[in-house]
């Protein structure tokens, strides 16, 4: 009977182990097969600055992963950070990407490659090659590199559209630098809105992402890539869980623009909108919050020309329906400009049908073929190193203010004062008076007023959040 008890039990043991390795994937072969078109990039541009407030490492002091900087990458004598010398220095980033064709095309991210003077990409053989910016889309943060280079390694594309939340997803890249890092986790969320974010549908994961990651390939378990990982929500700087990559189909739809006409073009209609609430839905008579509900039509716009009417619910655009308010953008932003779309709204109780001629959004500021701004190259700098410009009446009513200067590049002294691309100034304070920016001109005058021992600060408004922004010491008057 022990005998037969014991027997029993080891045959339970194996049969428990052989269903556990049945239930855990093996991402060997994937990593095998799909590993060598993984890349690693690395950037460097020249910044030009005083010594004094520049940051050596990219953490605060108190956060643990400025540790690791300070082992791997101690401040050498004469490193940026002596008080008030003038000089230059290499910045540098590291990421990721993946090559997409034999010849050398490389997807990588658009925040990793912009403004930088040089890019270098190694490949797992150790070979490294010069790329160049074919393109690059700030709203999506794609970019399309190249590299001269032929019988390249390439990775398999697969669907996002049929991942399903819980499936088992793979990243590789290179974090910290470390190359062909290999992390694993599952599909935690897909279709995510993120601020400022509104064309891009991100895939949520629990897969280790760090910095360095940026750029690198999402696969599935078939080896197929499904998304470039983009971004990571953390508190500190390091990896906390929740990662989001951008979905395959919308980077390969963004990169064929990019390769044949060299910028993006996207829809757009002329409304502001926001979420419908339940008790939205409820003051609409709707049966469930769904859709857009409209605040303000473009006088003149598309929209507008359709018959679209302020406190309209859009349900449907182009037949695809529109289940939250930031489903809106991503619909229209992908549809040609030009063409007819038929659409779906609720007002006063009733569904109506029409179709509105899609706009085209004004260029955007993204990355020329060169891999440089180019409006921003045909802009001087004023005295703080911004290159700014006004915002048009629409865009100031989309972002309900009154006013404003955008940031289109940075440049010099100021990019110790943590200003960046897209950020918008509202107002300057200073001497204990707060004046509201309204032009270029005036923004110019004002900081003209002030003495380089002078300390000034600017209300920012960034994405949805506004910050205060001081910056102490300016850059001398220039002459004439």
């Amino acid at each position: 009977m022990k005998q037969l008890v014991t027997a029993f039990f080891i045959a339970f043991i194996s049969l428990t182990a052989q269903a556990q390795n049945r239930a855990l994937p093996d991402f060997t072969e994937l990593v095998e097969k799909q590993g060598p078109a993984v890349v690693n990039i690395s950037t460097t541009q020249v910044v030009r600055g005083f010594g004094r407030g520049v940051q050596p490492f990219p953490f605060d002091e108190d956060d643990p992963t400025s540790d690791f900087f300070r082992r791997f990458f101690p401040r050498q004598p004469g490193m940026p950070g002596t008080p008030g010398v003038p000089r230059e220095f290499e910045s540098r980033s590291l990421g990721s990407g993946f090559i997409i064709s034999a010849d050398g095309f490389i997807l990588t991210n658009a925040h990793l490659v912009e403004s930088a003077d040089e890019i270098f990409v190694r490949l797992t053989d150790k070979r490294e090659f010069k790329a160049k910016v074919i393109g690059s889309d700030k709203r999506t943060d794609v970019a399309l590199i190249k590299i001269v280079a032929t019988n390249l390694p390439t990775v398999r594309l697969g669907d996002p559209g049929i991942l399903r939340v819980g499936e088992w997803v793979v990243a590789i890249g290179s974090p910290f630098g470390f190359d062909n890092s290999v992390t694993a986790g599952i599909i935690s969320a897909k279709g995510r809105s993120l601020p400022q974010e509104n064309f891009v549908p991100f895939l949520q994961t629990d897969v280790a992402i760090n910095p360095g990651n940026s750029g690198g390939p999402l696969f599935n378990m078939k080896g197929e890539v499904v998304g470039i990982n983009s971004q990571i929500y953390s508190r500190s700087g390091g990896f906390m869980g929740i990662s989001f990559a951008i979905p395959i189909d919308v980077a390969m739809d963004i990169q064929n623009q990019l390769r044949v006409s060299g910028r993006i073009r996207r829809g757009r209609i002329g409304v502001v909108i926001q979420e419908v609430t339940k008790e939205l839905a409820e003051s609409f008579g709707l049966s469930k919050p769904q859709g857009a509900v409209v605040n303000a039509v473009e006088r003149g716009g598309p929209a507008d020309k359709a018959g679209v009417e302020p406190g309209d619910v859009i349900l449907k655009f182009d037949g695809k329906p529109v289940v939250n308010s930031g489903d809106l953008p991503r619909i229209v932003g992908s549809s040609k400009p030009g063409a007819s779309a038929p659409m779906q709204v609720w007002r006063k109780g009733s569904v109506r049908d029409l179709t509105v001629v899609v706009g085209e959004t004004p260029e955007e500021k993204a990355m020329a073929r060169n891999g440089k701004n180019p409006r921003s190259t045909e802009q001087a700098a004023n005295r703080l190193g911004l290159v700014v410009s006004e915002l048009s009446p629409e865009r100031q009513r989309e972002l309900r203010i009154s006013g404003g200067l955008l940031v289109e590049d940075v440049r010099g002294n100021v990019v110790r004062a943590d200003l960046q691309p897209g950020d918008i100034i509202l107002a300057l304070i200073a001497r204990g008076e707060s004046s509201e920016i309204r032009s270029v001109d005036q923004f110019n005058k004002l900081l003209a007023q002030f003495d380089k021992a002078s300390t000034i600060t600017l209300l920012v408004k960034r994405g949805e959040l506004q910050t205060f922004i001081t910056i102490k010491g300016l850059p001398e008057k220039k002459a004439g």
